[in-house]
């Protein structure tokens, strides 16, 4: 089961961002979070940067962390093996494209299906680990669904109110501008210390997600 959660590999290729980041080598960070999120990476100045990875940080804690160990707890490595499926496919043909339309709209809601209550548990798990826990905890209730995604806003909102940072907002892709619904709107930008900060925030997230895991099995 273990090659099937991303654990190690989310945490590398943030901090991978965070470096440059901090040393103000601009170039080489945009460089990095390119290799996480699909936005157009020359666009990015720092905070969009340290933006782009916080966000890339809490969601991909929920796809790729919480979701198939939740799954896997269910069902076993048959639980894990599926959800891997499943998110694999809508990472392939989940977005509109004339050619994959149906295909891709299937994929799509079945990912939001199975990631509707780990997205939402993610959330929980950010918030109770901050020092801002009422903080992370409002914002997620209040912010979560002005997020495009369905899931993806809750883990995102809840890191956003546990470092008291403001997320998502306009962001550019191919050329084309988006504009999304900030999350935790009035807040500060966040900066390369924040991207840390995250990183740490996701370390006791986990520890408490394998704690959840180890009272599961003695129970």
């Amino acid at each position: 089961a273990w090659p099937m959660v991303a654990l190690r590999s989310l945490y590398d290729h943030v901090t991978a961002v965070a470096r440059p980041l901090q040393s103000r080598d601009i170039d080489a960070a945009r460089l990095a979070v390119a290799q996480i999120v699909g936005r157009d990476p020359a666009t990015l100045d720092d905070a969009g940067i340290a933006r782009a990875a916080i966000e890339s940080l809490a969601e991909n804690a929920s796809d790729g962390i919480v979701a198939p160990v939740f799954w896997g707890a269910l069902f076993g490595l048959p639980g894990i093996v599926g959800y891997k499926a499943v998110n694999t496919l809508d990472s392939m043909i989940g977005h509109r494209s004339e050619r994959h339309l149906y295909f891709g709209w299937a994929a799509a809601r079945i990912d939001d299906i199975a990631n509707f209550i780990p997205a939402r548990l993610a959330g929980f798990l950010f918030a109770l680990v901050s020092l801002r826990v009422l903080d992370a905890l409002s914002c997620m209730v209040r912010d979560a669904n002005r997020h495009r995604s369905v899931n993806a806003g809750w883990p995102e909102a809840a890191i956003a109110g546990a470092l008291g940072v403001r997320l998502s907002g306009p962001r550019s892709y191919h050329g084309s501008v988006t504009n999304e619904p900030w999350l935790n709107d009035g807040a500060r930008d966040p900066l390369a210390a924040d991207v840390r900060q995250g990183l740490r925030l996701y370390i006791r997230a986990m520890l408490l997600l394998g704690g959840l895991l180890v009272a599961l099995a003695l129970a």
